[in-house]
């Protein structure tokens, strides 16, 4: 690897060029899925990858940049304005001209304002460009119904540990693109380690890998943890973006509003994003104070909202006033706890079938295969039958102590 290409962060030069090296989200690209048949067959329609950091979206973009056979025309929506998309757009146009497509890819696309959106909606509809575009919000919120219903939105999921790992272990066999020639040794512990604490986002655990192999070559936690000081920084003060969420979680579940204020202030003040805050309040109100307060959730989702509404830093105090009153309410964590013991069932068991009695009888076949017979409906016997809803195998399972 020359001194050049060694220049270039460790994340991108591992970046896959084909569908065969990608790493994680099996259930868009696995064999014979949509989106893999349609990147293979470069015929993709306008998409919207939306997903968290590090899980593939602009990964994703590139590979099909490198399997187009028209233009790749790539924008950031946190530089480009309108006069840029219109100088792209006027090319496009001249392409079309010669019968050649354009597939335009847009990063963090949630960053246009509306009418620099609006800008593409009639060239997305007679077919001068095919819109690719990434970001990590909500996309019924951050982008219009009217772009958003000309696009199909894929789904990107976190990635697991187990990918992660892989991922890592590429980067450090790789003696082109990765670290392969500087013999670095880490044993199995301190990978799963890396790889966990990465929480699903590549390009993490991939710029701590590079900054760890330059700290020592022979790496162990202290050397990953140090690494992951300046990795996973994400204010303007170098502040730890995950030890400072993690500080906020815990003050208000430990119901120190105090606390939970001055960590909620290190964040806003160090340039987080207010939604993803909010959108953490609205987790931690069903996991860790769920039935025990319902109207935590309501309060939570008004936050988010309001944020969305104002933005910053007019929402400050909306946060504020979320937070304090998480730190403040009672807690139960027995929802979450119940839910988590659905799923170990669901894992264990599979698909078990759903029990005769309730399921519904729409046809005169499934009326004669007993579907729904015995099935005692709850309003003639004032909620108080004695039925079962569980699968046979499973039956009388309590959640909920």
């Amino acid at each position: 690897m020359d001194s050049q290409t060694h220049k270039i962060p460790l994340a991108d030069r591992m970046r896959p060029k084909t569908l065969v090296d990608f790493v994680g989200q099996e259930k868009l690209l696995g064999k014979d899925k949509i989106l893999r048949k349609a990147i293979e067959a470069d015929n993709i329609p306008s998409i919207i990858f939306w997903g968290p950091p590090g899980s593939g979206k602009t990964t994703l973009a590139f590979i099909i940049a490198q399997t187009t056979k028209g233009e790749f025309a790539k924008l950031s929506a946190t530089i480009s304005g309108v006069k840029e998309v219109r100088e792209k757009i006027r090319i496009a146009e001249e392409l079309k001209k010669d019968g050649k497509k354009t597939i335009m890819f847009i990063d963090e696309i949630h960053r246009f304002n509306k009418s620099q959106q609006d800008t593409l909606l009639s060239h997305i509809e007679n077919g001068t460009i095919i819109l690719v575009g990434a970001t990590t919000e909500n996309p019924s919120f951050e982008v219009n119904n009217a772009l958003l219903s000309r696009c199909r939105v894929f789904v990107l999921e976190k990635l697991d540990p187990e990918h992660i790992e892989k991922i890592l272990k590429n980067a450090l066999d790789d003696k082109k693109r990765g670290l392969g020639n500087l013999k670095i040794t880490i044993n199995d512990k301190d990978m799963k380690f890396l790889a966990e604490i990465s929480d699903g986002d590549a390009r993490v655990a991939l710029n701590a890998l590079e900054f760890a192999s330059d700290i020592n070559k022979k790496m162990d936690q202290k050397t990953i943890q140090e690494a992951l000081q300046k990795s996973l920084a994400y204010d303007k003060n170098g502040e730890e973006h995950y030890n400072v969420i993690s500080a906020l979680h815990k003050s208000m579940r430990g119901g120190d509003a105090d606390a939970s204020l001055y960590w909620l202030a290190r964040m806003i003040e160090g340039g987080e994003n207010p939604l993803y805050i909010a959108r953490r309040l609205i987790r931690f109100a069903s996991e860790d104070i769920g039935i025990a307060n319902s109207f935590a959730l309501d309060q939570a989702v008004s936050a988010y909202q309001a944020c969305h509404f104002i933005g910053y830093p007019e929402c400050s105090v909306n946060l504020a006033q979320a937070v304090v009153y998480m730190a403040k309410s009672k807690k139960s964590n027995e929802l979450y706890k119940a839910y988590g013991e659905s799923v170990d069932d669901v894992k264990k068991y599979g698909n078990l079938p759903v029990p005769l009695h309730i399921r519904n009888a729409p046809t005169k076949l499934m009326k004669n295969l007993h579907y729904g017979k015995g099935y005692k409906y709850s309003p003639d016997f004032d909620y108080q039958e004695k039925q079962e809803y569980f699968p046979e195998k499973i039956r009388k399972r309590k959640y909920l102590k």
